[in-house]
């Protein structure tokens, strides 16, 4: 039987990557991402590194697909009309997020530049046990019977009620519709003070806000995460 991992050791690790088409670069990309090393428990850590490895092997089969197709057909037409190419960027990060507790939570962040005014951020995340290796979906941290959904939306209303009032126009008009909305159990993760709950560029807010984050404490919920829960 394994021994308790209270938290992983973590090294960073990075690639870049520059896509060039008729000698001129399109698409520089860049991705971070953490290797995993756990004491003792070999399948767990093969888990989770093959997880993370999966992800950014996705994003540069992504980017060295779909995005370098669209790049090259810009080129093209700006070869053909006569206006400049603005080269495309591609960057993944991984954040840590938590990382105690025998749990670990990573969100990353996917960037793109594609031209325009403004690149765009999408955000994904994944928690997983330091025992097993396994993702824990939100609906695990709470009892079979529980509302949590309703508690947890309750809480960031309340949150985005006072950042409105503090700092009009920070989300659109009708956000209390959009979060309940676009409420997604996919889009958490752990913190030190309690589960981030995220929402993506535009859902609630325009640009300028960016990805809104609610944390809602672990004391408003009831539990913290804890070795003991398996």
């Amino acid at each position: 039987m394994y021994e308790p991992n209270f938290s992983a050791e973590l090294t960073a690790q990075k690639v870049e990557r520059e896509f060039q088409y008729e000698n001129t670069v399109i698409i520089t990309m860049t991705a971070e991402f953490p290797e995993i090393r756990l004491r003792g428990n070999r399948a767990a850590e093969s888990r989770i590194n093959g997880m993370i490895r999966m992800q950014t092997e996705n994003f540069y089969r992504y980017v060295a697909g779909t995005l370098y197709r669209q790049a090259v057909q810009e080129y093209r037409d700006s070869q053909t009309n006569g206006f400049p190419f603005r080269p495309y960027d591609a960057i993944l990060k991984y954040e840590t997020a938590y990382n105690e507790n025998c749990f670990l939570s990573l969100y990353r962040d996917q960037y793109e530049y594609t031209g325009g005014a403004h690149g765009n951020t999408v955000r994904r995340s994944d928690t997983w046990s330091l025992q097993n290796g396994r993702r824990y979906p939100l609906a695990r941290f709470f009892g079979p019977h529980s509302n949590y959904r309703y508690r947890l939306l309750q809480n960031i209303l309340k949150q985005a009620d006072r950042n409105m009032a503090e700092n009009p126009g920070v989300y659109f008009d009708d956000y209390r519709k959009l979060i309940a909305q676009y409420f997604n159990e996919e889009q958490y993760y752990l913190t030190p003070q309690g589960v981030a709950i995220y929402y993506q560029q535009y859902e609630i807010a325009p640009y300028s806000t960016g990805i809104v984050v609610f944390t809602v404490p672990y004391d408003v919920l009831g539990w913290k995460p804890s070795c003991m829960l398996r």
